[in-house]
């Protein structure tokens, strides 16, 4: 769709002022060929150097098939099995409590003023309310496993920016996309065609694979994708991606199965009608006559549990009644046998633990018969910690939607400059509230393993260790663990050392009165008597 108007090029929504000293990153300003690459699926355009001629394909196959991938993907979550591995994930990842919150901000290493922190966290937690994270943060992640992608449209005053983000709406995954408009010039000394300039937006489409969009600001739109590509790097594809095929194979040989059953199942038996040398059409009214009088009239209903006289339909699964002409045997009655070995199930079971496997999630957990022990740390399988290193990646990445959250709101409401962000966002985290029994039982005996093991070689310390050593390879210490530890220690001695001096002093007092007392009645009843 060619843009000849203006108006149309036009974002909507806020922009964020840019301070007009701060200097590009260091790799925009290397001269490069090819723009660069991000995970995000972002689809590009090249643009001429005017308005005029510029094109965007609003109803690309791009839009389409992501769109399409998108409702697969919600398609497959429908399933049992799927679902039941859904829950597991999102149960580990955002922990729910009654008086805790799942999500916190953790500010410890951020070389920042307390002012600034407390503001920080304020904002967080506004932006945790708007997102109704506390109720909906189960649903919202889970949106986010399953499209592979969430976007939300950021609502703000823009004669007003400094009040701040006002209201966060969340966008359908299938409606938006993001596009990346590359300008090119000319080097002068070879005459390739270098990037010049690269332009982020979002288009959102109402109906998807019309031609008419909205242009929406990359500001006014905070979003996280899975990080995952497909082997184009054209779209962004959800965790569930690889599950497609497994699921797809189950429900064939499950549809196969019962199909199987169905025919295979039952006995049947083959009635064998004597006709002798009647002419055919006679033969015929013979049999039907005969099958009306001798087959089941009664059929089971199984919508209803009802009984029912039936006998105008015949199915392949009832009996088979053949004509036998003169010279032959005679009227017979024969038995077909059902289908055996129907109870092996060895195909649908080795497809299941196919499934299972491509959601990452450990199989016993989603085995019927597998039961939930609290055991040793020992008794934890490999896949246990697996799972909950896969989970701590999907955390991260979740993250990064509060990230940016984050960093609009603050920066709109003048707490901090884009340079303060810059330098602090590698020392912000967000704690997740955990709820993972597998981790707790796994670090208590780890803990218990080294001390153990402390306890094996304390009595080298000073002679073949040093007390450096054994803190860093048989406790795993870092310097840092170490600095702090000793810091801790030497306090904890002080306040028990002014604690025991007080105790001391109080205990000498006791004593001084003690003594007083005792050589008071000493000499009260040393003193003779009168008479």
């Amino acid at each position: 769709m060619a843009e000849n108007d203006n108006s149309i090029l036009k974002l909507f929504g806020f922009e964020l002022k840019r301070a007009q000293a701060q200097k590009p990153k260091e790799k925009e300003k290397l001269p490069s060929i090819v723009p660069s690459t991000d995970d995000d699926g972002a689809g590009y355009v090249t643009a001429s150097g005017s308005h005029y001629g510029q094109y965007i394909d609003f109803e690309g196959t791009q839009a389409k098939d992501n769109a399409q991938l998108i409702m697969k993907y919600r398609g497959v979550a429908t399933h049992p099995e799927v679902d039941a591995a859904l829950e597991d994930i999102v149960n580990e990842a955002i922990a729910g409590g009654e008086m805790e919150n799942p999500v916190s901000l953790n500010l410890d290493q951020v070389d920042a003023s307390d002012s600034i922190k407390k503001q920080m966290q304020e904002e967080f937690d506004n932006i945790c309310a708007m997102l109704n994270f506390n109720e909906l943060g189960h649903d919202i992640f889970r949106s986010f496993y399953v499209d592979g992608r969430l976007f939300y449209h950021l609502v703000a005053n823009e004669s007003n920016l400094k009040a701040g983000i006002q209201e966060i709406r969340p966008i359908d995954a299938t409606k938006i996309r993001k596009v990346k408009q590359v300008k090119y010039k000319k080097d002068v000394k070879t005459d390739a065609k270098i990037v010049d300039k690269v332009d982020e937006f979002f288009i959102y489409q109402e109906r998807t694979g019309s031609n008419q969009g909205v242009k929406l600001s990359p500001d006014a739109v905070s979003y996280v994708t899975s990080g995952l590509l497909d082997p184009q790097k054209r779209q962004v594809v959800s965790y569930l991606n690889k599950a497609l095929k497994p699921i797809n194979q189950l429900r064939m040989m499950e549809d196969s199965l019962v199909i199987y059953r169905l025919a295979r199942a039952p006995e049947r038996r083959i009635f064998y009608i004597d006709v002798g040398n009647m002419p055919r059409n006679k033969s015929e009214a013979y049999m039907r006559d005969i099958m009306t009088r001798y087959r089941n009239k009664l059929v089971y209903d199984a919508n209803t549990g009802e009984l029912k006289d039936d006998r105008k339909h015949m199915s392949m699964l009832e009996d088979f009644w053949l004509p036998r002409r003169e010279g032959g045997r005679g009227t017979e009655i024969s038995t077909l046998p059902g289908g055996e070995n129907l109870g092996q199930i060895d195909d649908i079971i080795y497809f299941q633990k196919r499934l299972y496997r491509s959601l990452n999630v450990p199989i016993n957990r989603l085995e019927q018969e597998a039961q939930f022990s609290l055991g040793r740390s020992t008794e934890i399988s490999r896949d246990e910690v697996k799972f909950q290193k896969f989970i701590d990646r999907l955390r991260k990445r979740f993250s990064m939607l509060f990230f940016g959250i984050l960093r609009k709101q603050l920066i709109m409401k003048g707490v901090i400059t884009e340079q303060d962000w810059e330098s602090w966002k590698n020392d912000i985290n967000v704690d997740y509230l955990r709820d993972n029994h597998f981790t707790e039982l796994k670090n208590t005996e780890i803990l218990q393993d080294r001390l153990s093991t402390l306890d094996a070689v304390s009595s080298y310390v000073g002679e073949y260790f040093s007390r450096e050593w054994v803190m860093k390879n048989v406790m795993q210490m870092t310097d840092e663990d170490i600095q702090e530890m000793k810091d801790q220690v030497e306090a904890e001695n002080a306040n028990s050392e002014d604690e025991g001096d007080d105790a001391f002093e109080e205990t000498d007092a006791e004593n001084m009165t003690t003594q007083s007392i005792g050589e008071s009645n000493v000499r009260r009843y040393s003193k003779p008597s009168r008479k």
